[in-house]
Parts: structure tokens; sequence; C-alpha cells
């Protein structure tokens, strides 16, 4: 199969995530059933970490088990920077926001100088973070489906066919469910998302499937591959850190929990497919 419609094939593979995005255009309160989505974000994105940490392990795993010790090193201190770097850089990201908003609230004699609009209150400001967690989590998917999109070019590009369709076909179905997880912080916040950023969304967290396929046809570099899946997994955490923090305000205990379990299931069954190639 020539190399441009495997790339179009796993451009396919990330788009999927768009069947999910819709439901950002909630909007009705329904505070249940946006508690529910943000659960069921929690769950899905668990079960990324998992698979994430799983499959950047790997490598080192099996350098240490050839004893390869200076490899597994290698490896294992490229996938623990890149989990830092995705981790910690978030969490001072977010501490430059906070002071940055927090010049812009008005204080003291010159408050009147401040445009009121460039104060987040309230409401608007429980919307203005809930699409910030939307643009993080579909930028953590967006790292991850990356690495997605080079194993399936590399898989292409060693002749393997079979199994660069079958992780296609798999990834497909796992990206459909991911567009949810993009979507629930701002549901539960009451943002309806216009169609313009629901695209940008789409475009972040699915589109580097295909950048990713392109870059596995040519270049098989395992140590590149195990990089991108620590920075995913670190974003991915800080992420779900701060959707249990959402998950907690709304004290609907036994409704997230069962979110977050269906979230974990339906990650589990997607990804089914792809371990029937033996991936």
């Amino acid at each position: 199969m020539p190399a441009s419609q495997i790339a179009i094939l796993g451009a396919f593979a990330g788009l999927t995530i768009f069947l999910g995005l819709p439901l950002g255009r909630l909007r009705a309160e329904m505070p249940r059933v946006k508690a529910f989505l943000n659960a069921l974000a929690i769950g899905i994105l668990l079960f990324l970490l998992w698979d994430v940490l799983a499959g950047a392990w790997e490598p080192v795993d099996a350098a240490i088990g050839l004893n390869h010790y200076a490899e597994a090193a290698a490896d294992g201190a490229a996938m623990l920077a890149c989990f830092g770097v995705g981790l910690i850089g978030l969490v001072y990201y977010d501490r430059w926001m906070k002071h940055r908003a927090a010049r812009l609230r008005p204080e003291g004699p010159g408050a009147a100088t401040v445009h009121p609009a460039l104060i987040p209150a309230g409401a608007d400001a429980a919307r203005a973070r809930a699409g910030g967690l939307s643009l993080l989590i579909a930028v953590g998917i967006g790292i991850h489906n990356l690495a997605e999109g080079m194993a399936i070019g590399a898989s292409a590009a060693a002749g393997q066919l079979s199994l660069a369709l079958l992780l296609i076909i798999g990834f497909g179905a796992h990206n459909a469910t991911e567009g949810f997880g993009i979507v629930a912080p701002l549901a539960a916040a009451g943002e309806r998302a216009s169609w313009g950023r629901l695209a940008l969304l789409g475009i972040i967290g699915g589109g580097p499937t295909f950048v990713g396929t392109l870059i596995g046809i040519q270049v098989t570099a395992p140590v590149l591959t195990i990089a991108f899946l620590g920075l995913a997994a670190g974003s991915i955490l800080y992420v779900v850190i701060e959707l249990l923090a959402v998950a907690r305000a709304s004290r609907l205990k036994e409704l997230v929990a069962w979110g977050i379990l269906l979230g974990l299931t339906l990650g589990f069954v997607t990804d089914a497919i792809v371990s029937a190639a033996g991936a």
C-alpha cells in the first residue's frame, strides 16, 4: 500500500475524535448529565494514562530483560524526564495564568483603570477555566495520538500492512471516545462551545495522528516514541487531577463513580481491537 494511502487512513483514525465533540454544544443546565460526562472523561483519561505509561515502559522492561542496562537507563530517563515536563510544566503554566489573572484584578485607587471585560468572575471565570481545561485535554490527547500515529507509520514502513490497518481501525474506534473527554469540562460549566472552537479542539486532539503517521513512515527512533508517550502521560495526569476537583465539587459521588467506571470500560473495550492485532 502506498505511503500516501497509509497517511490518509492515519488521518481518518485521528479525526474520528470529532464524533464525540458535538456534546460541547449542550445548552441546557442538566447538572447530573454534565457531572456524569465529566466523570466519563476521567475514566477515559485514566485508561489512556495506563495505556500510555505501559507503552512507554515496555521498551525499558524489554531492554532490562535482555541485560541491555545502558539502553534501559537511557529510555527510562527519557520517559521520566518527559513525564515531568508534561506534569510539572502544566502546574507552573497554571500558576503563571493565575498570577496573570491576579495582575488584571482591580485593587485600590487604580481599579477604575482596568477594563471590566478583562476580569472574569463567577460563572464567567468557571467557563474560562473550563475552556482552558478542554484545551489542555486536547493537547494531551494530541501528544498521545502523535505516538499512535507513529506506531501506524512504523508498522507500514516495516511492511506489516495488516498490523497497520488493524491499528488504524483500533485507534479510530478509541479516538471516537476521546471527543467526550475533551468537551466534558465545557459541558460541566454550561459553556456552549462554538463550532469553530470544537473544530480547533478536534484538530489539536486528532490531527497529530496524521502527523505521527507521516513521521513513523520516515523515521524509526524508539526513544522518540518513548519521549512523546512520557510527555502525553504527564499532561494527561495533570488534567485528571483537575477534573477530579470538578467531580468532587459536584457532590454526586455515586454518579461520578459510575461515570468513571464506564469511561474505563469504554477505554478497555475499544482497545481490545488493537490488542487483537498483537500490538
